[in-house]
């Protein structure tokens, strides 16, 4: 597939060295369209930016770039949107430096829908593990997708979790969208690309930097009505994305834990400085003005088959795997799944009733 002048002028504007996103404002402002700049004099752009600059705008680029796109675009689950585009998510608009550009592979109707940011972790633990995939289940079944960083541990459940769902997950990421990291989230980019959606501000290529994870996570906060924090370390990068939704007007949330985990440092701090604390999706979707519905909804109503093994009278998860002839993890995930719907409460003792 060729890239069209319009494309290629915006390629060309985003990759001019030393030409940052400042600069880049002043030019749109004062000639509309990266095509007008690239028409202008070096001494008219020279009031505008450095000289320097502006002779690398009038140099132009290396042509190579426009084949390796082209040929990146084939693949009709490729994409590239500009700030321009009608399909540019509308959320981003009202973040500070929003990217001017936009490579996606995957659904372009995802970038435009209501969501959620749930990020945390890369060393979570198990309990961390499971709540990030109950609660992105929950938020997805009720409309919100997941959009989270395509790292390992929280971020990798999220997706998860936001998968399952009906409004499915975005992962927004550090490196140019032909390369995956990392390479061992690979089958669950794959996924992403099927059902979801991958994107990066980063042109193809671009390998895993260090500098680019901080910069992707005001695009993950972007795009979220909120963020959920699930488990974090006072050191942990999830911290950044969550003063960067603050920043942006966002509301932030955080899963307590333990006091004596390293790993709900984090969320404990976020809390006494104002996020809210949350103990189930409801507390999220009602304060974000949403209600569960979908798939979870449905199946965890009355009707859901565990009800057949679970009364009103507490029992433990021995008693309703012999009962129900699930695994012991199969049956947490349900229990888990339908507390956080509000229908069972878990009791002292590793015991279960239910209460709808």
């Amino acid at each position: 597939m060729e890239v069209d002048s319009g494309l290629a002028s915006w390629l060309r504007f985003c990759m001019v060295p030393g030409l940052g996103s400042e600069g880049q404002r002043r030019l749109l402002q004062a000639f509309g369209s990266p095509s007008a700049v690239f028409e202008q004099s070096i001494n008219e752009l020279s009031r505008l930016v450095k000289p320097a600059v502006a002779r690398s705008i009038s140099a132009g680029v290396d042509t190579a770039i426009f084949d390796t796109v082209s040929d990146w675009l084939v693949d009709p689950l490729n994409h590239i949107v500009t700030v321009a585009d009608d399909c540019y998510p509308k959320s981003l608009l009202n973040i500070p430096n929003p990217p001017l550009l936009l490579f996606v592979k995957g659904r372009l109707d995802l970038l435009n829908v209501p969501a959620l940011a749930v990020v945390g972790s890369r060393n979570a633990s198990a309990q961390g593990v499971r709540n990030s995939e109950a609660f992105a289940l929950a938020a997805s079944d009720a409309g919100l997708c997941i959009v989270s960083g395509l790292a390992q541990g929280i971020d990798t459940a999220a997706h998860t979790g936001g998968l399952q769902g009906g409004a499915s997950s975005i992962a927004v990421v550090g490196t140019g969208l032909d390369k995956v990291y990392p390479a061992s989230n690979r089958d669950l980019a794959h996924l992403l690309a099927q059902s979801g959606t991958i994107i990066s501000e980063f042109p193809l290529g671009t390998p895993p930097l260090a500098a680019n994870f901080p910069r992707r996570n005001r695009i993950i906060s972007g795009l979220g009505l909120g963020c959920l924090v699930v488990e974090a370390s006072i050191q942990s990068g999830s911290l950044i994305t969550a003063r960067l939704a603050v920043e942006q007007g966002k509301d932030v949330f955080a899963i307590p834990g333990s006091i004596h985990s390293p790993q709900s440092k984090g969320c404990h701090a976020l809390i006494k400085q104002g996020a809210k604390l949350v103990e189930c999706a409801n507390d999220i979707l009602e304060e974000l003005g949403h209600s569960l519905v979908g798939a979870v909804a449905a199946s965890t109503t009355l009707e859901h088959p565990l009800f057949a093994h679970l009364g009103f009278d507490p029992v433990d998860a021995e008693t309703l795997v012999q009962r129900s002839s699930l695994t012991i993890g199969e049956l947490s995930a349900i229990l888990l799944q339908l507390e956080l719907a509000g229908l069972i409460a878990t009791l002292p003792g590793g015991f279960y009733q239910r209460i709808a």
